[in-house]
Order: structure tokens, then C-alpha cells, then sequence
């Protein structure tokens, strides 16, 4: 791997953990790790573009049918692929078809670009990932068996400490913070041979107290009142949050600081 390499274009595919959920910007939108990582990049490389065709709720067939080929065609010098954590989380899930749809994407990406860059997706503190934890892990081993394959690189953020840490997870309990997601930027950028902006991010937080019993379960209420129900709606009725979203940057296009 180079060390402080000069890319000139990004892509970055995948769902809401690309699109960059929940960290949330005034207007609304929001920006995410990628957006980070693209904003240091651009700012060492002149005429740096960007494309991120990340849609919230995406499975890894909906990544592969309306991301994949896009990028590839791209010819971008990195591209960033996270996808196959939401299939973990559907009460029926095939994994042998998971883990066959991620290898397809590799290998149609992998000639597409100088540098495919992979990720052992973070998880929570708490029992959504225990119980999901196996397939989280046989994802990921599949993560790794593709990665040493085909070139790829491996960003592990599941076996980042701080990174479970509930703190850096929004109420929603499913998506990173803007603190989480700086901290995964960070990783990111020191996978791809740069210099270490901040040498800790893997680093827990500081302790503080936790909070109390009636906070806790105020906070269970909200969120299975706002998130939960919602979330196990649309499953019932086979929605999903990105239905007719388009990607917040469909073109590879100049990244403007």
C-alpha cells in the first residue's frame, strides 16, 4: 500500500451507513463518513470528483441491480463498498445468496478501480447485536475471504472499541453519529496510506456514568415508538425508508470544499 497516495476520485456505494445516516446536517440532509473522506481527499488533490450512490434501506441484490454497474463504469480510482447488513437484520435471511451477491460485486468492481476498499461494518452495544451477531460475523468472514481475493482493502470497524460504544449510535439505535461517523472517515483515510489525523479513533470514549434506570426506559419508550414500530411496518408491508430516494450524488462530479 502506498503511503500518502494522491487519488482523484471517489465512489462510494451501499445504503444508509454510506448515505450517512444520522449524521445529520442544519439543512437536512446528511453527510456521513464518505462526505468526510471525500472532503480530505479533495483538499490534497486539485479537480478531486466524488459520486456516492448510497440509498438508505438498500439490500445487497438492490446494491448490486442499480449500484454496481454504475460505478464500475465510473472508473474511479477508489471505491468504497458496504452493503449485506440490512439483509443480516430481515427475520429470513439467505445467506449463501448474500455472500454470492457480495462476491459478484467485487468481482465487477475490483478491474474497475485502483483501490476497492471493503468494511466489517460497526454494531451497537446491546441485544439487536447479539442476536444478530452470527450473521454479522459470517458477513464479515466473507468480507475478509473477497478482500484477500481480489486486493481489496479491509476496514474493520466492528472490532473497533469505540465504535460500539451506544454514545456514537443516534436514538434510532441503527445509525452512527456525527462523531461516529468522523471517527470512521478517520479510518478510512489511514486505510488508504495516509497520515493519521487522529491516531485514537479506535480509542473507547471516556467513561461517564450511565444513565438510570426511568432515563433508560423513557429513552426504550421513544424509540420503539419512533424507530421500532415504523421500522417493523414497513417490514410487514415490504417498504423500505429509501423507496424513491435517489442517491445524494449520482454523478462523479468536482467535490467543491
Amino acid at each position: 500500500m502506498q503511503t500518502n497516495p494522491t487519488y482523484s476520485s471517489l465512489v462510494a456505494v451501499g445504503d444508509s451507513f454510506t448515505e450517512g445516516m444520522s449524521d445529520l446536517l442544519p439543512d437536512g440532509t446528511y453527510r456521513g463518513w464518505a462526505d468526510l473522506l471525500a472532503a480530505r481527499m479533495a483538499a490534497r488533490t486539485p479537480g478531486f470528483r466524488y459520486a456516492n450512490l448510497a440509498v438508505r434501506g438498500k439490500l445487497i441484490q438492490q446494491i448490486v441491480d442499480e449500484q454496481v454497474d454504475v460505478a464500475a463504469a465510473m472508473r474511479a480510482d477508489v471505491v468504497t463498498l458496504v452493503g449485506g447488513l440490512n439483509d443480516t437484520l430481515r427475520p429470513k435471511c439467505d445467506m449463501g445468496r448474500v455472500r454470492a451477491l457480495l462476491e459478484e460485486a467485487v468481482e465487477k468492481l475490483t478491474p474497475s478501480c485502483e483501490q476497492l476498499v471493503l468494511m466489517r461494518s460497526p454494531g451497537r452495544q446491546g441485544p439487536v447485536l447479539e442476536r444478530f451477531r452470527p450473521r454479522m460475523e459470517e458477513l464479515f468472514a466473507c468480507v475478509d475471504e473477497l478482500a484477500a481475493r481480489h486486493g481489496a482493502l479491509v476496514v474493520d470497524l466492528y472490532g473497533a472499541p469505540s465504535l460500539s460504544d451506544p454514545r456514537l449510535w443516534d436514538v434510532d439505535r441503527l445509525h452512527l453519529t456525527a462523531e461516529g461517523h468522523r471517527r470512521v472517515a478517520e479510518a478510512v483515510w489511514q486505510a488508504l496510506g495516509h497520515e493519521p489525523e487522529d491516531a485514537e479513533w479506535h480509542t473507547p470514549m471516556p467513561a461517564t456514568l450511565p444513565p438510570g434506570w426511568v432515563e433508560r426506559r423513557v429513552a426504550d419508550a421513544r424509540f420503539a415508538r419512533q424507530h421500532l414500530l415504523p421500522w417493523i411496518g414497513r417490514r410487514l408491508t415490504g417498504r423500505s425508508s429509501g423507496d424513491g430516494l435517489p442517491p445524494k450524488r449520482p454523478e462523479l462530479l468536482p467535490y467543491e470544499l
